[in-house]
Parts: structure tokens; C-alpha cells; sequence
């Protein structure tokens, strides 16, 4: 039953049915049966008159083939593919094919493995991240909600206060009342009695109250409401700043790692190129050094926050460099040379001081950047202070003791130097 319901081959539709074998110069009869045609021929050739088909017993008055070229060229092809050579060639490309799909397939499987693991990376980092920025809220909340109890805390006591002396002076001035009552009524009483009698001495009256009530305010309520109506947001804002973590760093310029051509102002704390070292630093053969500084504060561990305001500066480089750096010699700030920087130049194109450099999108330009460090996670990251939008992070930054570091290039022919400048918080809150 298997081999009746086999579907036929195309060798076998390509072979006679008199010689089975594949058709040798096939030929095609009226009915269009095929059969070589030696074959066909020697079946004939005993036969006188009307001849047929061996197959369909179909007659035919005379003996007229047709070639079919058709025929003839698959019968080729399929000759050609049931040689030896063929054969072999084709199991090696099937084989090839094989191979490069199960590499193929290896090699998804592998990215699917890699993608699961990202996957899972991503979910594990996120829940980290989420704890953090929780903890970071929370931090913030229970501080706020410290400082909320405090100041609540203080104004009850004062109002308190205030409420107990301004309580005292009335129980004054109602005794003082009482008593001025009494003394007015002993009057009172003396002075009908001398319309009616003789009176011959006065009543004992205290002339003088014996309860003396100063006049006007003791207590200024003015001054109570104002010191819990001012600026409430501000003054917390001060109490909180000396606990946050990482706090804006008060850096100053380290004289000692200046270049020569840049000045620096006397609280160290702006630097910008000196107009008289121009023709100093347009000597290719003296000017060896890069136009930087150091800030006088190194960070060996921890988390630290500054911010450096470069408006209107065309070109600059800031960030951060190890300690072990020869900033002596020239050499392009990156990584592999101890430097994690982002640079601008020509007023307008920003860059990561990677190898080779990478071209940031930077919009709106920034007018103060804030450089974060973090020295346990090697955390180097660069943010619009003025939205703290995230410009660009190293996730590979120093092992070991680093610098905040800032060059203010050198400068066109004709353009006015204009000094990067540390900005610095209250450092002393109240």
C-alpha cells in the first residue's frame, strides 16, 4: 500500500518504458507518450502496417516522431545530477548548509542566552537603582520631616511663650482692674457720705494701686511671625546642604599645577588665559605643556559633586585626571592616558574624551557643568547643572587618588579669553 500511494520521481517520469532506462534521444508519439527513440524504433521494426503505442495501444497509420527537446534537456540535467561527482558535490554543500545553519542557530541561541542575561541585568540594576533613589527620597523626606518637627517644634514653644507672658499681663491688668473697682467703690461710698454728714476723717484708700501694669506691648508679635513667615524653603535648604551626600565641593585652582600662561584670581577660584603670555604660548617650540590646572583637592575614595560655570567660553576641557598623569608632556586626554574629560570646541560641538573622541548631542549648550565623581563604582559623569540633564558618563573611570581637572585651551587670534569659574555653595549653614 506504501509504494502504490508513492509519488512518482522525476527519474522515473524520465525514464522509457521499454528499456527502462532515462530516455536516450527521446522522441514523443501522437498521444504523447515518451520512449527513446532506438527504443520505439526496434518496437516497430517487426510490425507491417498500423503500429501503437506500447503503453495506450493507441494506432498510428504511420510512423511519425516527434523529438521533444524538453525532454531531452531535463533528461540531462537529471543524468548529470545522478553522477558520481554530482552527487558527492552536492552531500558536501548540503553538508556546508547544515553546518553554517547549525552555527547559525548556535550562534541565536547564544544571543538569546546573552539577551536573558541583559535581561536580568537590567531587572537586578534596576532594583538596585530604584533602592537607591528610594533611600536617596527617603533620606530627604525624614530629614524634611525632622526639620518640619523642629521648627514646629520651636514656634509652639515660642507661641507658648508668648502665650504665657501675654496671659501673666492680663491676670496683671485684671487684678490691676479689681483692684481700681475696690478703691472706687470705698470712694465712691466716702463721697456720699460727706453729701449726707459730717465726715470726720477719710476712708482707708489706697491711693496709690499697689499693682503698677506698664503701658504698651512686652511682647512683639511682629518679630514672631516673621521669623516663621520668611523664606522657610531657603533656610532648611541651608540645614540640609551640609548633610547631603555628595555635597558640592568649595574647590579652589592649585597654583602649583597652573600653567604659565593662565591667571588665576586671588580666592583661586576662576582662571583664565594671562593677555601678556600670548606670544608665549604661540611659540610651537616653547609652548610643550598643556594649558591646564589641577584643583588644589584630591578624592583617593568617595562621592563628590562640583561645578564649574563656562559660559560663554568656545572651547574648554573639564573633568577629572589621575595623580600619577605627566601633564608636562603632551598626550590626548583619555582614559588609557589617566584622563576623563568632556571637551567643546568651536562654541558649539561637544565630545567625550574617549578613544577616538565621541561627538555628543548637547541641547540647550550649558552654562555651568557639574562633574560627578564616584571613586568605588569608577564613576565619571558630566551633567547640565542648570537641569541636571546627564550629558555623558564614564563607566570606567580612575583606580586611585584623582584631580578635578580643567584646561581653558588656547585661544583664537582676536578672541577675548573668557575664565572657567568654580562655583561655590553656602559652606556654613545656619
Amino acid at each position: 500500500m506504501a509504494s502504490d500511494n508513492k509519488k512518482p520521481s522525476l527519474k522515473e517520469d524520465l525514464t522509457c518504458s521499454i528499456c527502462y532506462e532515462l530516455f536516450s534521444d527521446p522522441v514523443m508519439l501522437a498521444c504523447m507518450h515518451h520512449f527513446c527513440r532506438a527504443c520505439i524504433s526496434t518496437y516497430w521494426r517487426g510490425i507491417r502496417g498500423t503500429v501503437s503505442c506500447p503503453q495506450c495501444r493507441h494506432e498510428f497509420p504511420d510512423r511519425q516522431l516527434q523529438t521533444n527537446f524538453l525532454v531531452s534537456g531535463m533528461v540531462e540535467k537529471v543524468r548529470a545530477s545522478s553522477g558520481e561527482g554530482y552527487q558527492k558535490n552536492l552531500q558536501n554543500q548540503l553538508k556546508d548548509s547544515l553546518e553554517s545553519h547549525c552555527a547559525k542557530r548556535e550562534e541565536y541561541l547564544n544571543m538569546i542566552r546573552q539577551d536573558k542575561e541583559q535581561v536580568d541585568t537590567i531587572k537586578r540594576v534596576g532594583a538596585e537603582l530604584q533602592a537607591r533613589v528610594q533611600a536617596e527620597f527617603q533620606a530627604l523626606r525624614e530629614l524634611l520631616q525632622q526639620e518640619e518637627q523642629e521648627v514646629l517644634g520651636e514656634l509652639r514653644r515660642e507661641q507658648e511663650e508668648l502665650l504665657e507672658r501675654a496671659e501673666r499681663r492680663l491676670e496683671q491688668l485684671r487684678a490691676a482692674v479689681r483692684e481700681a473697682e475696690e478703691s472706687v467703690r470705698v470712694l465712691q461710698q466716702a463721697a456720699d457720705a460727706v453729701e449726707t454728714s459730717v465726715l470726720l476723717e477719710l476712708p482707708e484708700v489706697n491711693f496709690r494701686p499697689s499693682l503698677q501694669v506698664e503701658k504698651g506691648a512686652e511682647f512683639d508679635v511682629s518679630a514672631f511671625a516673621g521669623r516663621y513667615s520668611g523664606p522657610l524653603q531657603y533656610i532648611t535648604w541651608r540645614r540640609m546642604y551640609r548633610l547631603l551626600r555628595p555635597a558640592p565641593a568649595a574647590l579652589t585652582f592649585d597654583p602649583e599645577t597652573a600653567h604659565p600662561s593662565l591667571c588665576l584670581s586671588r580666592d583661586k577660584t576662576s582662571v583664565v588665559e594671562c593677555q601678556e603670555m600670548l606670544p608665549y604660548k604661540r611659540n610651537p617650540k616653547r609652548f610643550t605643556q598643556c594649558v591646564n590646572v589641577l584643583a588644589a583637592q584630591g578624592f583617593p575614595s568617595g562621592r563628590h559633586y562640583w561645578e564649574v560655570g563656562v559660559a560663554g567660553n568656545a572651547k574648554w576641557d573639564l573633568g577629572v585626571a589621575l595623580e600619577a598623569v605627566d601633564r608636562r608632556a603632551r598626550a590626548k586626554l583619555s582614559p588609557e592616558n589617566g584622563y576623563w574629560t568632556l571637551r567643546l570646541r568651536d562654541g558649539g560641538r561637544y565630545w567625550a574624551g574617549t578613544q577616538p573622541w565621541t561627538p555628543l548631542r548637547v541641547d540647550p549648550p550649558p552654562r555651568t557643568v557639574g562633574v560627578f565623581l564616584d571613586c568605588e563604582e569608577r564613576l565619571v559623569s558630566f551633567y547640565n547643572a542648570e537641569s541636571m540633564r546627564l550629558i555623558y558618563s564614564f563607566r570606567h573611570g580612575p583606580r586611585g587618588r584623582a584631580y578635578p581637572f580643567f584646561s581653558t585651551c588656547v585661544s583664537e587670534r582676536g578672541q577675548k579669553p573668557q575664565p572657567i569659574k568654580l562655583l561655590h555653595f553656602p559652606q556654613d549653614p545656619l
